[in-house]
């Protein structure tokens, strides 16, 4: 084991900011925070692209450990994208530490994916840690929202056009290809939940606002008393009087939620627990962008049907 690990380590310190492996060299090594941003990178660099992901699909992307695998797929990135809006700020850690100047701030292979963004939730008095995990400026959760993916996916060609200039035809091309797709499944997805408009739930975590806001959806509640700190017993009384008043029919879980708290809310309320991918992959078959969206909208619906 010990050989192995300092063979990794020599690797890593031997791979120099302007060299790489042979293998793959001919395609753009493209680094995301989460999958959601992978997901969407896939769609506009197609074959020209190698991405990987600092995240998984089935990690809470607040606090996620720092580790040396991180760095190694940094060292070797022609280009990162990032959620921004303070969402993955524990990326800049395993940016600093991968010493590849083509991803450092200020470098032209850098891409801040909410740029553009109509930002939902923007906080309009003073932010501190009293309040818990709040983010000072807004919520961060944007990719929720299949309509963000245009702007989404015009920063991500953009910054594969700099790193690949010769190529930004080919990317404009792709990125038209999967907005051709999206379109329809976009207009499919608001007919399912056209039903719902209106309709009550709550989260366990407040990070479903774009969603909400896209299909009209009311938020009613949270498990968490205060965004990123746990519920306590008085805090869990009140919200199951609150979802017993309002009609909740659904709780909405993350793969990192309680899910014995969730059910005790739901028995005691008549709510139902609606397991949801807060990120693409999250779920097995949810790796692709629409099939990730598809999943969320159909099995909400399917909830609140």
């Amino acid at each position: 084991m010990l050989v192995v690990m300092s063979l990794g380590l020599m690797l890593f310190w031997a791979w120099g900011p302007g060299t790489r492996p042979a293998a793959g060299a001919d395609r753009i090594r493209v680094v995301t925070s989460t999958t959601d941003l992978k997901a969407l990178a896939q769609a506009v660099g197609g074959d020209l692209v190698e991405v990987d992901s600092l995240a998984r699909g089935n990690q809470n992307p607040h606090d996620l450990e720092v580790r040396p695998s991180q760095m190694v797929k940094l060292r070797r990135a022609d280009l990162v994208v990032l959620n921004g809006l303070e969402l993955d700020g524990w990326a800049e850690v395993s940016i600093q530490g991968a010493n590849n100047p083509r991803i450092i701030p200020g470098a032209s292979g850098r891409v801040d994916a909410s740029i553009g963004i109509p930002v939902l939730e923007v906080p309009t008095g003073k932010v501190d840690r009293s309040m818990g995990d709040v983010h000072p400026v807004g919520n961060p959760h944007y990719t929720l929202d299949p309509g963000m993916a245009t702007i989404i996916t015009a920063n991500i060609v953009e910054g594969l056009a700099r790193v690949a200039p010769e190529q930004r035809r080919a990317f404009e091309q792709a990125r038209q290809v999967f907005l051709t797709k999206l379109e329809p499944a976009m207009a499919e997805w608001a007919r399912t939940m056209a039903p719902f408009k209106g309709a009550k739930l709550v989260v366990d975590h407040s990070q479903w606002a774009y969603f909400f806001a896209r299909y009209g959806l009311v938020l009613a509640g949270t498990v968490e008393e205060r965004p990123g700190i746990p519920p306590t017993p008085g805090h869990l009384v009140r919200l199951s009087t609150q979802m017993k008043a309002a009609g909740v029919k659904a709780l909405i879980l993350e793969p990192w939620g309680d899910r014995k708290l969730a059910d005790r809310l739901a028995s005691e309320t008549g709510a139902r627990v609606v397991p949801m991918a807060p990120g693409a992959g999250a779920v097995k078959g949810t790796d692709a962008y629409l099939d990730w969206m598809a999943y969320n909208v159909t099995t909400l619906a399917q909830a609140l049907r």
